[in-house]
């Protein structure tokens, strides 16, 4: 079964340095490498990383970069025939600081990815498509209209709502399952601290469900993943690696679920996979070409 992805595409200029700047400062960049990105190449590539039939949907500029970011997608066995290359805008970009202890800060110019409109997704084929996958780096209007044309195709939705932005709440009554992690949860839940605990976790969820049948899975870093249901909560434990790179982690979790559920693999089972996809992903440099194959995450989950 199929996963048929909205979303953004970017390259990805990452900047390796001993530390992240503090506001102000100026820090001298030991690297400087191109990647393929944006939340929707992200998990495009991750799910059909895990062997699911995926399409992506999205804009790029008429420019060097969307041409070659489009090559590299079909290069990692994404069907990109729903991507557009516009005239009027640049494709989109993210400027990416990785420290040496892994973590990052990116900051991201939405170019041709802030232009993708309802009515590209009303000229979408969504027969056969089982799952619709969604983040918030492409108009809500757009995620919408997909969602309701999802529904009545009877495909599962799955909306990241990342980042967090006051407008994503909106989608909640629309999406089947939503995936967030902590920072996330904590904001569209308003709480003035990160959840930690699955009791915490669980309680803040459900303040944003909107219908008995929904889902939520909130990632927790290195202590796991927790889903949430309306009358039970499960806590998946994070696995010990090492992490060189924690670019597009998430990402890599998403996509991978999304291919998991689109194989008919229980919501429990599909978390476990997905989370030890994202666990192999740190292992690498880069988001897009840090996902791993289905062949290494099954392996890993049996050592």
């Amino acid at each position: 079964m199929t996963v048929f992805v909205l979303g953004s595409i970017n390259l990805d200029a990452v900047a390796r340095v001993d530390d992240l700047p503090r506001p102000g400062e100026t820090v001298a960049g030991r690297s400087l490498e191109l990647f393929l990105g944006g939340k929707g190449a992200n998990q495009a590539v991750a799910a059909a990383r895990m062997g699911a039939p995926t399409r992506l949907m999205g804009a790029v500029g008429q420019d060097d970069s969307g041409a070659s970011l489009k090559t590299k997608l079909m290069g990692y066995g994404v069907q990109v025939s729903d991507v557009l290359e516009l005239a009027d805008a640049p494709t989109g970009q993210a400027h990416v600081w990785v420290s040496a202890s892994g973590e990052n800060m990116i900051v991201v110019t939405a170019g041709a990815n802030a232009l993708v409109t309802p009515q590209q997704v009303a000229g979408a084929t969504l027969e056969g498509q089982r799952i619709l996958l969604c983040q918030l780096e492409t108009p809500p209007t757009a995620i919408e209209a997909l969602f309701r044309a999802g529904a009545a195709k009877g495909a599962l939705r799955i909306l990241n709502a990342a980042p967090a932005l006051p407008q994503g709440a909106a989608l909640f009554p629309l999406t089947d399952i939503l995936i967030l992690n902590q920072t996330e949860l904590a904001t569209y839940a308003k709480l003035d601290h990160e959840p930690v605990r699955l009791e915490e976790v669980s309680l803040a969820a459900r303040k944003l469900m909107s219908r008995p049948d929904q889902t939520i899975i909130v990632t927790l870093g290195a202590t796991g993943v927790a889903g949430v249901r309306r009358d039970e909560a499960f806590l998946v434990e994070g696995r010990k690696v090492k992490a060189i790179d924690t670019v597009g982690a998430g990402d890599c979790f998403c996509g991978a679920l999304a291919a998991a559920l689109a194989a008919n693999m229980d919501l429990r089972d599909a978390v476990e996979m997905a989370n030890a996809a994202a666990a192999l992903s740190v292992q690498k440099s880069g988001a897009a070409p840090s996902m791993p194959n289905r062949r290494e995450v099954e392996a890993f989950l049996e050592r």
